[in-house]
C-alpha cells in the first residue's frame, strides 16, 4: 500500500469509530439488548509505507492509533469531523461533550483532547480516564512526539488544548515542507531558525561531535529509558544543554542542524521581545514562549543566554531582588520543560552556577585548529570558485587563527570581488584583505 492509502485506511476506520460513538451518544445502538463493540482497527505491516513502519515501530495499540488518526484528520480529510459540528437543539451551540474548536481560517472542526476522550470513552467515566491517560506528558503518544496537546486557556481543563500531529508525522503528511517545519509563531517571542547545510558539514573536534550525538540520542531514545526501562520516576524527559565558546565557532549552526537531525523545528527566543522592564512581564513572556515550543515539539534555543541566565547578584536594591526572582523562576521553569532547551553563551562563567548543575550536557565550542580551518576554507569556497595559484589554503589555514564565522566573512569579500571582476577565481590579495579586516575587528595585529 502507498503512504496515502495507509493514511486513508486509518481515517476510514476513524470515520467508522466516530459513527459508532455518535450512535451510542444519541441512543441509536443497532441492538439495544447487545453491547455493540467499536470497529476493529485495520491491520498494518511495517513494509507498507513510512507511516506503517512508524505505527509498528512504536507498537501503538488501537486506542493510541485512534487518537493519532484524530489528530491527522483535519490535515487530510477535515470533512470527516463535520458531524461534530452538530448543534444542540437545547442550547443552540455545539455539544460540550464533543470538545473541539472551529478554526479561524480553516473553518472546520479542530479536535481537542476532550474530542479524543469522547471518541474513545463516550460517557463511560472509566473509559474516559483511560483515554485521558493517552495524552499525559509521559504517555507513549506525547513523549515520542507523535501528537501534542496544546495549552489550555487560563483556568480551563487541560483536555481543552488543541490536539495536533507531531513534527515527524506532519513531515509524512506534507513531505515538501521538510521535517523541520515549524508553524508560525503566535506569541511574537520566537523566531524559527534553519540551516541549509547538513550534519556532515559540521567541522568540529570528535569530542564535541560526540557530545552532540549524546543530545541527539537522548531525543531519540528517552521514551525507551523512561517507559520501557522504568526510569520515568527517576529521570525527567526534558533535556537542558549549554553550548559555550567564542563567537563564530558554530553554536547556532549546531543547534539548527541538531533540530534538522531530530526532525523537529528550532525556535530562537527573541530576547528583545521577552525581557521587559515591567515586573512579572518577563516571566509571563517566557512562560508563553515555552508553552509554544512544547506545543510545537520544537527545540527552544536561547542565543546570548547570559542576558537571562546570568549570575545572580547581591541584593542591594529592589531591582536586584526582581532580577534574582527572574533567575529563580527560570530555574523552576526549565526543570518543568518537557522538550529540549539549548543555551548558547560566549563565556561559560557568565552563567549562574545554579543553572550549570541542571545542564545535562555542556558542549564547548573551541576555535578551530589548523586541520579544521583547512576543512572550513575548502568547504566555504564551494565547487564553483577556483583559487588562484598564488593562494595556498594550507598555508593560510596554518598561519591565520580564524573561527568558522570569520572565514565565511573572508570568503564573502573574496567572492564578491571575483564577481565584480567577472570571473570565478579567488585572488590571494582579496583573501588577505578579508583576513586583515577580521583581525582588526578583534583588535589583533596581523
Amino acid at each position: 500500500m502507498t503512504l496515502a492509502n495507509v493514511f486513508f485506511a486509518e481515517l476510514d476506520w476513524l470515520s467508522e469509530l466516530l459513527r459508532f460513538r455518535l450512535r451510542d451518544f444519541q441512543g441509536e445502538s443497532e441492538d439495544a439488548d447487545t453491547e455493540a463493540a467499536p470497529p476493529a482497527a485495520p491491520e498494518v505491516a511495517a513494509d507498507e509505507s513510512a507511516f506503517s513502519a512508524l505505527l509498528v515501530k512504536c507498537e501503538l495499540h488501537a486506542s493510541e492509533r485512534a487518537v493519532l488518526a484524530l489528530a491527522i484528520c483535519p490535515w487530510l480529510c477535515p470533512f470527516l469531523l463535520d458531524p461534530l459540528l452538530t448543534r444542540n437543539s437545547q442550547t443552540q451551540r455545539g455539544y460540550t461533550e464533543f470538545g473541539g474548536v472551529v478554526g479561524t481560517t480553516h473553518g472546520g472542526f479542530l479536535p481537542t483532547g476532550e474530542t479524543a476522550v469522547f471518541l474513545l470513552g463516550g460517557a463511560d467515566l472509566g473509559l474516559r480516564q483511560q483515554a485521558a491517560s493517552l495524552l499525559a506528558p509521559d504517555s507513549r503518544l506525547v513523549s515520542r512526539g507523535l501528537v501534542s496537546l496544546g495549552p489550555a486557556g487560563r483556568g480551563e481543563p487541560v483536555l481543552s488544548g488543541l490536539l495536533q500531529p507531531g513534527a515527524e508525522v506532519s513531515s509524512l503528511l506534507f513531505p515538501e515542507t521538510g521535517p523541520d517545519r515549524t508553524r508560525l509563531d503566535e506569541t511574537g517571542l520566537l523566531r524559527p531558525i534553519e540551516c541549509p547545510l547538513e550534519w556532515s558539514d559540521l567541522v568540529l573536534p570528535a569530542s564535541t561531535l560526540g557530545l552532540l550525538d549524546e543530545i541527539y540520542h537522548w531525543h531519540r531514545l528517552h521514551s525507551v529509558l523512561l517507559q520501557d526501562w522504568g526510569l520515568g520516576g527517576r529521570l525527567r524527559r526534558g533535556s537542558v544543554n549549554l553550548f559555550h565558546g567564542p563567537s563564530g565557532t558554530g553554536k547556532s549552526m549546531a543547534a539548527a542542524l541538531l533540530g534538522k537531525r531530530c526532525r523537529c523545528g528550532v525556535l530562537r527566543v527573541d530576547l528583545s521581545a521577552v525581557v521587559s522592564k515591567y515586573i512579572g512581564e518577563t516571566e509571563k513572556n517566557l512562560s508563553a514562549a515555552m508553552l509554544q515550543a512544547e506545543q510545537d515539539g520544537a527545540i527552544l534555543f536561547f542565543d546570548e543566554a547570559d542576558a537571562l541566565f546570568g549570575r545572580r547578584t547581591r541584593t542591594e536594591s529592589s531591582n536586584d531582588r526582581f532580577a534574582n526572582q527572574e533567575v529563580s523562576y527560570l530555574l523552576q521553569r526549565i526543570e518543568e520543560f518537557s522538550g529540549m532547551i539549548i543555551l548558547a553563551s560566549n563565556l561559560r562563567m557568565n552563567i549562574d552556577d545554579a543553572f550549570l548543575r541542571r545542564f545535562h550536557v555542556i558542549v564547548e565550542f573551541s576555535p578551530p585548529q589548523p586541520a579544521e580551518r583547512l576543512k572550513l576554507w575548502t568547504s566555504a569556497f564551494g565547487t564553483k570558485l577556483q583559487c588562484h595559484r598564488d593562494l595556498d589554503l594550507q598555508r593560510v589555514a596554518e598561519k591565520y587563527e580564524l573561527t568558522g564565522g570569520a572565514i565565511v566573512n573572508v570568503v564573502r569579500l573574496a567572492a564578491l570581488r571575483a564577481a565584480v571582476r567577472g570571473d570565478t577565481t579567488v585572488m590571494a590579495a582579496d583573501v588577505l584583505e578579508g583576513i586583515r579586516r577580521e583581525y582588526r575587528k578583534e583588535g589583533r595585529p596581523i
